[in-house]
């Protein structure tokens, strides 16, 4: 099951692909089914069109090939929809890169905003470290010079 932050990573993702999976007048077979399967194992994430002379509608159609492929159902859009599923085979080939073993890729960690505005917090906060090391630096250098002068007044 998808979160919603997971869903929208992919829906953003799935307005660039071509539509790789037509059902037609045929409606959900077998070798639709084998494709789909084939489909999800090397791309992870497929786009696909229900024709007019279907009989089905497009959310349908995608319940139809989520249950018989076991994959989530990402979109449905007008006559199009999107189907996802983890792939293990371009799991194994990410492990292969030198991302985390055994873990799916979160969609949400490689939001690049995100990332900046966590360099941009942590950069501030280092300069606010900075800052009030060196007015704290100050202050006891303060201090001591008060104190030496204290101590100058009371020894005349």
């Amino acid at each position: 099951m998808l979160t919603s932050k997971e869903r929208a990573a992919l829906r953003a993702q799935a307005n660039a692909l071509d539509t790789t999976l037509i059902v037609g007048k045929g409606g959900i077979s077998d070798t639709l089914i084998a494709d789909v399967e084939i489909q999800l194992e090397n791309r992870e994430l497929v786009k696909g069109k229900v024709l007019e002379t279907a009989m089905l509608s497009p959310r349908e159609a995608s319940d139809a090939i989520c249950e018989a492929t076991g994959a989530d159902g990402v979109s449905v859009v007008g006559s199009k929809f999107v189907v996802y599923r983890l792939s293990q085979k371009l799991q194994a080939q990410r492990n292969q890169v030198g991302r985390a073993k055994n873990k799916s890729v979160s969609v949400a960690n490689s939001n690049p905003v995100r990332k900046g505005a966590k360099a941009r917090r942590m950069s501030a906060k280092a300069e606010r470290e900075r800052r009030n090391e060196y007015f704290r630096q100050q202050a006891i250098d303060r201090a001591i010079e008060r104190e030496k002068e204290k101590a100058l007044r009371n020894n005349d």
